[in-house]
């Protein structure tokens, strides 16, 4: 049997920080309206010539280097990604070109808010299925980009940055013995398609937070706790709980709900916003440098968003 572990991780962000009292010389809004609201305090935003490919780069060079590996080590690369603005070359294989490899595969996934989750999926059956034996699996967002900086409801959300993972096969596995990634739950609401968007020319990002936030409070908690059943894990067994960074005022009360109650549950977006695709790998890869899960810990990771879509799994921490 051929099983997948996380090999390393890596994360970016841009310099520039924004924070709240800086948002308010923009908008009509505060310091207080918007850590109420959302809980979030700063967020990153990358310059007018910082791509998404090149967040994604250094996300993906800091992995690499954490994992002890070359670039042509890699088989597969996959970003996720949903404000990348060119549709060709696609990010994937701008990313490859910018760490010099020289044949990999290249694939986006647009899957918003949950993109990472779904890579990180798609990577774990590509080498179940013998198709690579080393995936790059990036999740990378520049948000600032398509964000209307005159709409205070959803220009104070928004951040940019990448976060990646080094995905490998790991032959005859013993999933107690070894970090690793556990059967994906993933699925769809396709009735609340429209509950995010990123639409129009220019593009720009619109959501009916409302719908959005009753229905993660409501309906998100049963299925974390049907992904950590997948696992085989109950959800007091995790260490770390990794949500879509979208909202505090959701990720809090979820972690209580789906019932991890000795779980490490990341708080990322208080510092860098609704970075989408970037949020999980994000947050993870910090609560990983900082020491604060440890080697081969269980976390359930856990995306929503967009479409409105979702995918999670518990992953053991490398």
């Amino acid at each position: 049997m051929t099983g997948t572990r996380i090999a390393a991780l890596g994360h970016y962000q841009p310099a520039k920080v924004l924070t709240n009292h800086d948002l308010a010389e923009l908008v009509d809004t505060d310091d207080a309206w918007i850590t109420s609201r959302v809980g979030i305090r700063t967020r990153h935003v990358a310059g007018p010539d910082e791509p998404v490919d090149e967040l994604a780069a250094h996300a993906a060079g800091k992995a690499l280097a954490a994992a002890g590996l070359a670039p042509d080590d890699i088989d597969l690369v996959l970003v996720a990604t949903s404000t990348a603005i060119d549709r060709s070359p696609n990010t994937a294989a701008r990313v490859a070109a910018r760490l010099g490899m020289t044949s990999p595969a290249t694939m986006d996934l647009n899957v918003v808010c949950a993109g990472f989750t779904h890579a990180l999926a798609t990577a774990d059956h590509a080498v179940r299925a013998g198709g690579a034996r080393r995936v790059l699996v990036i999740g990378a967002d520049k948000m600032t980009e398509v964000c209307d900086w005159t709409d205070r409801t959803t220009c104070v959300l928004v951040g940019d940055g990448a976060g990646a993972a080094i995905v490998e096969a790991v032959d005859d596995v013993d999933p107690g013995a070894a970090p690793g990634i556990g059967p994906v739950l993933w699925g769809s609401v396709p009735e609340m398609g429209n509950a995010v968007r990123i639409e129009g020319t220019p593009p720009r990002f619109a959501q009916e937070g409302q719908s959005v936030y009753r229905w993660a409070t409501q309906q998100l908690p049963a299925l974390a706790r049907k992904t950590c059943e997948r696992s085989g894990l109950a959800p007091e067994e995790l260490a770390g709980v990794v949500l879509h960074q979208a909202n505090l005022r959701i990720i809090e009360p979820l972690a209580a709900k789906i019932g991890a109650v000795n779980a490490i549950v990341a708080r990322d977006v208080v510092d860098s916003g609704n970075t989408s695709a970037a949020s999980i790998p994000l947050a993870l890869a910090k609560l990983v440098e900082r020491g604060e899960l440890p080697s081969g810990a269980p976390v359930l990771l856990f995306g929503f968003g967009g479409n409105l879509s979702y995918a999670g799994q518990v992953i053991r921490v490398p």
